[in-house]
């Protein structure tokens, strides 16, 4: 969830701006999101069922790499070709303390890919006419937005799930015991970003922020009358059959099925630490699914075919802004990012301590979804995961 500017919105608190800063707190890598283990290289494991070649492919080679020369742990993939087809592949260990393998399709910490969903919803909800994308939050959350150069009647719905709001992130102020241990209520974390002062001013540039989907997620319990987690599981999960992918529950720092350990390293050249069981609370709205990487292929496979959203918001979702001079551009809670074979691809990405995922779908039908189990903390290991994508649905 952290805010992060570079290759697609990092993780949930801490996103793209300029492609990352290293030495952050974990909250701050919450907000989108190596080291490297010299004597541990784990040992890269099969890629999937039925392919058995004696020379790995395109896309278990990048995963190789992942492991091999940037010290992930681990990297996981599923992807889905033209005809439908899905390989999914691993590298490396699943637990560097018993050496244990990673489980093929296992489950991980999706972050800021839950802005997607989240902004699904919202979508969801102005096709029903219930909210309107260029109503003020005030519309909605009356006299809640207020601090300084902040003013909840300045501010639309559209530039929240656009992150051209100008409001502050709240991640940055979270330090790493607070989000492994400490449950956040919604609020609170609106009050941690309301102490600061506005980024810009509404609609003059775009800045990542999770403070924009945390005021969503209100903006949709407030209208709907549910909590936020039961109405992304009646209206997505369920509705596209996401079988391996759940809210958490408050307090429940656990991974519920099989699933690889997460690591952390704060500063970027301390140790790892295991950071698989975390309070997810501070993600919320923008960073708190767990999923899959062929629930995530699923997921904005469905989108892009129209099945979670009318075509007239499936539109608006889709009508972006640069992200500086990256290529990638920013829509409605997704993101576009240009292939070196030509095209682009949709989706979002995300990191949080233990976790970074990447990947999408393009026009044709190819999907993939790529997770380390460590957030990179140098240039070359966040482009060798781009490399992973781009080869996976390039090749």
């Amino acid at each position: 969830m952290r805010a992060r500017t570079q290759q697609g919105p990092r993780s949930s608190t801490r996103q793209q701006g300029g492609r990352r800063r290293r030495t952050v707190s974990a909250a701050a890598a919450m907000a989108i999101g190596v080291m490297t283990l010299a004597a541990l290289t784990p040992p890269a494991s099969s890629a999937s069922a039925a392919v058995a070649t004696a020379r790995p492919d395109a896309v278990q080679q990048a995963l190789n790499t992942l492991v091999r020369d940037d010290g992930m742990p681990a990297a996981l993939a599923s992807v889905k070709g033209r005809n439908g087809h899905t390989r999914t592949y691993t590298a490396g260990v699943g637990d560097l303390a018993t050496g244990s393998k990673v489980p093929r399709g296992g489950q991980v910490r999706i972050g800021s890919n839950t802005k997607a969903f989240t902004a699904v919803v919202v979508l969801q909800l102005v096709g029903e006419g219930k909210i309107a994308l260029d109503a003020d939050i005030d519309t909605y959350l009356p006299g809640l937005v207020r601090g300084k150069g902040i003013d909840g009647r300045r501010i639309t719905v559209r530039q929240l799930l656009q992150h051209t709001s100008g409001l502050p992130e709240y991640g940055l102020h979270i330090d790493d015991d607070e989000l492994r241990h400490r449950y956040f209520e919604p609020r609170e974390l609106l009050d941690i970003a309301l102490r600061y002062k506005a980024d810009a001013a509404p609609g003059e540039k775009w800045g990542y922020s999770n403070t924009n989907y945390l005021l969503a997620g209100l903006i949709v319990q407030k209208i709907t009358g549910r909590p936020l987690a039961e109405e992304i599981d009646r209206r997505i999960i369920k509705r596209v059959g996401l079988h391996h992918t759940y809210f958490p529950t408050p307090g429940d720092k656990t991974i519920r099925e099989p699933h690889p350990q997460g690591y952390h390293r704060n500063p970027a050249d301390g140790p790892l630490r295991d950071f698989t069981e975390i309070d997810p609370s501070a993600g919320w709205a923008a960073g708190q699914l767990i999923s899959t990487d062929s629930d995530l292929n699923r997921f904005f496979g469905a989108l892009l075919a129209g099945r979670l959203l009318p075509a007239a918001q499936l539109a608006e979702m889709r009508t972006t802004v640069p992200v500086g001079d990256s290529g990638m551009r920013y829509g409605l809670g997704l993101t576009s990012r240009p292939l070196t074979c030509g095209g682009v691809y949709w989706g979002h990405g995300g990191d949080i301590p233990g976790y970074e995922t990447r990947g999408g779908v393009t026009e044709d039908g190819r999907a993939v979804n790529v997770t380390v189990t460590s957030i990179p903390t140098d240039e070359a290991a966040v482009q060798h995961v781009k490399d992973a994508v781009d080869r996976a649905l390039c090749g």
